[in-house]
């Protein structure tokens, strides 16, 4: 049985991405920073048939980080795939005019930083046996700049050219390595349903046939 890391695991995405993959046949282990409700979602998911377990850590905490990892193989073994959502902490969305180096790095931190330090956890092993995936989720401010988002669209660009980067890198090996950029507007119970992501989100895992989508697919036309 292959087995599914998920890094900021909350209610929305990193919950419907477990559903998803668990439902494939995928152990699902969940991060985060709080273990009350990643035992939560484990439980619920366990109930649904799902094997998870949640092992807590503040992802910006690179020792935390590395321990969670360390519980995670030792409980689950190799890892196949591992999915990183971007992480803002508390970080607040600042528009262009209002951005300071403080709140640039802030964010930065958070969500190339930890996505860096999360994908060096899996590389070496996936490398070593030539199979894996890595998939990292950003918000539309990757694809397109946008005034309002003077320091998240830094983070988030930031973050897609370390991606294609990997993905370049690493398809030789034998390693995926993939994008989806997501509207903002995902919300439970509308047509942007976590749910509706996270099939989107495995079906690009399922093709490999590109390296990033976005959803809604061809919003681009749009705000382009």
């Amino acid at each position: 049985m292959k087995t599914m890391v998920i890094i900021g695991t909350g209610p929305g995405l990193g919950f419907s991405l477990a559903k998803i993959f668990g439902r494939q046949g995928f152990r699902i282990a969940m991060v985060s920073r709080t273990q009350e409700k990643l035992d939560q979602y484990a439980e619920q998911l366990n109930k649904m048939g799902i094997e998870a377990q949640g092992f807590a850590a503040d992802i910006t905490n690179k020792m935390q980080l590395t321990s969670a990892f360390q519980e995670i193989k030792n409980t689950f073994g190799t890892i196949d795939v591992m999915e990183f959502s971007p992480h803002s902490g508390n970080v607040s969305t600042t528009s262009v005019l209002d951005t300071t180096d403080e709140s640039a790095l802030q964010i930065f931190n958070n969500v190339v930083i930890g996505a860096i330090n999360s994908a060096r956890q899996v590389i070496p092993e996936m490398t070593e046996r030539g199979e894996g995936a890595l998939l990292f989720t950003s918000d539309l401010s990757a694809m397109i700049p946008s005034s309002m988002f003077g320091n998240s669209g830094i983070a988030m660009s930031g973050l897609r050219n370390y991606i294609l980067n990997l993905h370049e890198r690493l398809l030789p090996l034998g390693v995926f390595v993939g994008h989806l950029s997501i509207s903002p507007l995902i919300k439970k119970g509308t047509g942007f349903d976590p749910d509706q992501v996270a099939e989107a989100w495995y079906n690009l895992y399922e093709k490999r046939s590109e390296a990033e989508d976005t959803f809604p697919k061809g919003i681009m036309q749009f705000i382009s």
